[in-house]
């Protein structure tokens, strides 16, 4: 077994190899050899070398971390999105050699005033921001700072210049009406949240749009809306909406949280899905796949998308690239059995 290494002198000794190569392949810079890399990762890995941190930032002026911040809303810590971002996240960070800071926002806290104490405490190199609001204040502070990050997202203000990756929401909405409508549907249901997100906008806007090109009189939508993290008012939203003698025979959820919601709500009152109401999400969670029949519904590729954020919040720290990075994530449909013919009866 290799005798133990405790500095960063004595592992690049071991592996005859400068102590400047060795740190930047700790590191992942891709300067360095991709087999060296993974030659010095091994060696570091059996002798038991862990990196100084402290030593690290002195030389190189960059901690190694890169943080998050998680707004606490009730119970439970995460959600089924934010968990599946956080694991993204990490993998896509960890390849790279980087580090993960989870930070907290408390419900008495602003996440404003909790990322303005990662940024300032000099913890990390960089920040991702998720769920971003039509106007967001976090972005504003981010971009005056200088300080490099991703937003998970994107802002109405198009000639607000930054750095993000987004999934194609309104895209998503569209080919869902559109499915629903070669159905035979034209009486449709849309459960939506009241806070000002950019993604409620831009999903409502592709449903809308794809409405008016069908350019039929016949078709109809409902809206009903609660905030986002008020179970009590979410279910009294979607039974107003279930319990209604001219309900619609389709509903789209903003997100699957919402559609898993709309099915619970349907069998209690005694409707069945897909028979007597098709139910469409959006972002393939866990539970879709299990929630009776099955949920219908479009892959936003959380996972992935957290690490190609991670992959471009390092590119951004390392480079500094002159313009900003952009991507947009195009969704994936994932059929089940919540989606069907219009019925007969309501034709």
């Amino acid at each position: 077994m290799p005798a133990r290494v405790t500095t960063l002198k004595e592992l690049a000794a071991s592996l005859d190899l400068s102590i400047t190569t060795v740190s930047r392949a700790l590191a992942g810079h891709e300067q360095i050899a991709l087999k060296t890399r993974e030659r010095v990762a091994k060696a570091a890995r059996l002798a038991g070398y862990v990196p100084n941190t402290a030593a690290r930032t002195l030389v190189s002026g960059r901690s190694g971390f890169v943080g998050l911040v998680l707004p606490i809303r009730g119970p439970n810590l995460v959600d089924s999105f934010l968990g599946e971002f956080v694991t993204g996240l990490g993998e896509g960070l960890v390849s790279h050699g980087a580090d993960l800071i989870l930070a907290t926002a408390a419900l008495d806290q602003s996440e404003l005033s909790v990322l303005r104490h990662v940024v300032e405490s000099g913890r990390a190199d960089g920040v991702v921001v998720t769920r971003i609001a039509e106007v967001d204040a976090r972005l504003t502070y981010l971009r005056q700072r200088g300080f490099p990050f991703v937003a998970h997202g994107r802002l109405l203000d198009n000639g607000f210049a930054y750095n993000w990756l987004d999934t194609d929401g309104a895209r998503a909405f569209g080919e869902a009406f559109d499915m629903l409508y070669d159905l035979g549907h034209r009486h449709f249901g849309l459960v939506t949240i009241s806070e000002p997100m950019t993604f409620r906008h831009l999903r409502q806007d592709g449903l809308a749009a794809a409405i008016g090109r069908r350019g039929d009189p016949s078709v109809r939508l409902d809206v009903v809306t609660a905030p986002r993290f008020d179970r009590g008012a979410r279910i009294q939203a979607v039974n107003r909406m279930l319990q209604d003698p001219d309900r619609p025979t389709a509903i789209v959820a903003l997100f699957d949280e919402l559609a898993l919601t709309v099915m619970e709500e349907a069998a209690r009152t005694g409707l069945t899905v897909p028979r007597d109401l098709s139910v469409i999400g959006f972002d393939n969670i866990v539970a879709s796949a299990y929630a009776p029949p099955g949920l219908t519904t479009f892959d936003a590729s959380i996972r992935q998308c957290a690490r190609e954020i991670a992959d471009m919040l390092l590119t951004i720290i390392t480079d500094k690239p002159a313009a900003p990075l952009t991507r947009v994530i195009r969704p994936t449909l994932v059929p089940r059995a919540s989606h069907g013919p219009v019925p007969q009866a309501r034709s």
